[in-house]
């Protein structure tokens, strides 16, 4: 199984089985997307099934990694795709309580912080993310595109307005999205050389 061998803890091997196990037969039109978000690099790569489709830069947080009540750090871990809010509003659109505003506001717009775009709630699956979902961790568009590709967030992972909308419309409730420490260009190179003879990891 692609990026079973590639990896050297059991919560690692857990992790990956979980993303990549993709049932014999199933057509690459008709995999299932699954993510990595790379707090190392700070980027999010997209999958379907066991071929990388794209990669998008992304900020999470400037206070580091954890779980904690009240810390505004990212968690690392396992987790799935909740709730999904926002479909079909305009790119740049803010978002409070889940609702739009009615506000719309341009990248990078001066002293601008807001939730934008589209909101993709997460729950956590694993123990280290287990808070996530009451701590309100999302992937969700931001208008602070320039902090983009270094932590500086609250906790969630912010995407371009226009890179969260693609992300949305490959992730349905259940996606699962794992984030990790290790930088993604590792974890392909060791399912690269892990693969079976004429398996592609990554295209």
């Amino acid at each position: 199984m692609l990026l079973l061998s590639a990896v050297n803890s059991p919560f690692s091997l857990f992790l990956f089985a979980v993303l990549f196990a993709i049932a014999a037969g199933k057509t690459r039109a008709h995999a299932e997307t699954s993510m990595i978000i790379s707090t190392a690099d700070q980027q999010m790569a997209v999958f379907h099934g066991d071929s990388l489709v794209a990669k998008y830069p992304v900020s999470t947080s400037k206070y580091g990694v954890g779980d904690r009540s009240q810390s505004y750090e990212t968690p690392l871990g396992i987790f799935t795709v909740a709730s999904r809010i926002g479909e079909g509003a305009p790119e740049g659109a803010v978002f409070k309580d889940h609702r739009m505003t009615g506000e719309v506001v341009r990248p990078n717009a001066p002293g601008r912080d807001a939730i934008v775009t589209r909101i993709l709630q997460l729950r956590g699956l694993t123990n280290g993310a287990a808070h996530a979902y009451d701590r309100g961790i999302y992937i969700h568009g931001t208008p602070a595109e320039s902090q983009l590709g270094r932590a500086a967030s609250y906790g969630c992972i912010r995407m371009r307005s226009r890179d969260i909308v693609r992300v949305f419309e490959e992730a349905p409730v259940g996606t699962k999205i794992a984030i990790v420490k290790t930088p993604i260009s590792r974890i392909l190179a060791r399912a690269s050389r892990h693969a079976a003879p004429g398996h592609v990891a990554a295209n």
